[in-house]
């Protein structure tokens, strides 16, 4: 599901628009995936929502074009966005001392002061043009995006990070229809590890006859048996009472599998 690469585009078919969302897209998913990595939620386990609060217009229309790589990337259901102005998320600034420090030298303790005072207005300025001027003690100072760093707080049943000006909050709440559909997925992941491990080609089909020994499991592949042979190339897939020690055993998270496969 994570993806590791992200095609280039030959440098004289380049489109400037399409780099720029593919660069958000990139900043977006490493974001959220960074989220689950930081609260250990498996790539594997669906989540329902997204939230990006949008500076502009063109911000949002370029994410629009790669909204799809996105939700294939990270594995969420979708996006939603957000006026910056709706006050769902508040975030806050700091200055950024390794850029300060041989920008501005001894200055660097009033402009820091000047940072750490910034209002909303002044945070969602420099997020959008990149820039803000500063009225210091003693002058204006311009500030780079570069110069400070901007954290989104959390908010309740939400997980929030920040980088180059975008924002993403993830809804981290997991339905009884999520946590199934996750358990279906880690499943199509252990019967392809099955296959390989088996010799199984990877143009046979194949039948699996799983042992009814956990409800949960039972439920999670009834629920989603449609999406698991087509992705696991499965004529058949079906529950017995007893494999009779003919299984495979094969430990996925609190689930002890007893699965067999047979090429049909």
């Amino acid at each position: 599901m994570h993806l590791t690469y992200w095609p280039k585009i030959e440098a004289e078919y380049v489109d400037p628009d399409l780099e720029a969302a593919m660069e958000r897209a990139q900043t977006i998913s490493s974001l959220v995936h960074s989220i689950r990595k930081g609260h250990k939620i498996k790539v594997r386990q669906p989540l329902s929502k997204i939230l990006i609060p949008v500076l502009n217009d063109n911000t949002k229309r370029q994410i629009e074009q790669v909204t799809a790589i996105i939700l294939s990337e990270v594995n969420v259901k979708n996006i939603e966005f957000v006026h910056d102005d709706s006050g769902i998320l508040t975030k806050k600034i700091k200055p950024n001392f390794k850029t300060l420090g041989p920008k501005f030298g001894p200055k660097m303790k009033e402009v820091a002061a000047a940072i750490s005072a910034m209002d909303d207005a002044a945070i969602k300025e420099i997020e959008r043009n990149g820039s803000i001027t500063l009225n210091a003690a003693t002058s204006p100072i311009e500030i780079a995006l570069t110069d400070v760093e901007i954290h989104a707080e959390d908010v309740p049943g939400w997980l929030v990070a920040s980088e180059g000006g975008l924002t993403v909050a993830l809804d981290t709440t997991i339905t009884d229809e999520l946590r199934l559909e996750g358990i279906a997925r880690d499943f199509v992941n252990r019967v392809q590890n099955l296959r390989k491990d088996s010799g199984v080609d990877v143009t046979d089909k194949i039948r699996i006859t799983l042992q009814d020994n956990d409800r949960l499991l039972a439920s999670a592949v009834t629920a989603n048996k449609e999406y698991i042979c087509q992705e696991v190339q499965a004529l058949e897939l079906n529950f017995i009472s007893d494999l009779n020690g003919e299984a495979n055993e094969i430990e996925m998270d609190e689930f002890l599998l007893k699965v067999k496969i047979e090429v049909v």
